[in-house]
């Protein structure tokens, strides 16, 4: 299927698009590949993008897949929060000169009020702390924003200050100059939190050596989705504690 798409992006006069479960690039990663290679703007739209897939079980959650297709070279990544990042990543992935990824949940996501054309440069403030000085750094990408919304209103009733920031593409976020980031995630707040429903190594260069991750590195289990999240600690709770472990290193 990716092959062929791959040869229908060569033809001309169409744009490729391949769809299937995010596990099942592990079958079309030759093809996509050589997407890369070819600088052939072929969009994959992978769906059931973690644990979310539920009851089918481990060979249809992806853990590792997410880290393995950001090192890709040439590949662009994108994992949306909500309907308006979905969009924002479509038009990017129309305009790139090279293929894209899109992994997208299964389960239903809300949609946020601060989500906007921050997104297009990858990663972005949605919510700050008042005075723009924040305690901790929480940053997620995809269905687990939401979390961040929920550990920053049990950290802030202790009295802890936090920023949300949505990373839909850490390709591009890596493609800004020093002061964008700098301003999305200043060198001086060392406390961070990275929380993704998959393998940590994508985010060990953002949270730094003070950081915590709430990932998953290994395999999930066939249950009901929210008892996956739950089981595995990717409640808000958990973010919250994660979140003080690491203001605590960090002091």
């Amino acid at each position: 299927m990716a092959a062929v798409c791959n040869g229908i992006q060569l033809y001309g006069g169409f744009h490729a698009f391949c769809a299937t479960f995010l596990v099942f690039t592990d079958y079309l990663k030759p093809a996509l590949r050589l997407s890369a290679i070819m600088h052939q703007p072929v969009v994959y739209v992978m769906t059931h993008d973690s644990i979310g897939v539920g009851e089918d079980g481990p060979t249809h959650q992806p853990i590792e897949h997410l880290a393995a297709l950001r090192a890709t070279p040439d590949v662009l990544v994108f994992r949306p929060a909500d309907a308006k990042e979905t969009a924002m990543s479509y038009i990017m992935a129309f305009e790139a000169n090279k293929p894209s990824v899109l992994a997208l949940t299964r389960q239903n996501l809300p949609q946020y009020a601060e989500t906007g054309e921050g997104a297009y440069k990858g990663g972005y403030i949605l919510k700050d702390a008042k005075n723009g000085k924040p305690d901790v750094i929480l940053m997620a990408s995809g269905s687990e924003v939401e979390l961040l919304y929920k550990a920053a209103e049990l950290l802030g009733a202790e009295g802890i200050s936090s920023r949300i920031v949505s990373m839909p593409c850490l390709d591009l976020f890596d493609d800004q100059d020093a002061a964008y980031k700098e301003s999305v995630l200043p060198r001086g707040i060392r406390a961070r939190v990275a929380v993704e429903a998959a393998s940590a190594y994508s985010w060990d260069r953002y949270v730094g050596l003070d950081g915590e991750t709430v990932c998953l590195d290994h395999y999930g289990a066939s249950a009901p989705a929210n008892i996956l999240f739950r089981e595995f600690g990717f409640t808000a709770e958990s973010v919250a504690k994660a979140a003080k472990a690491s203001i605590q290193k960090a002091k």
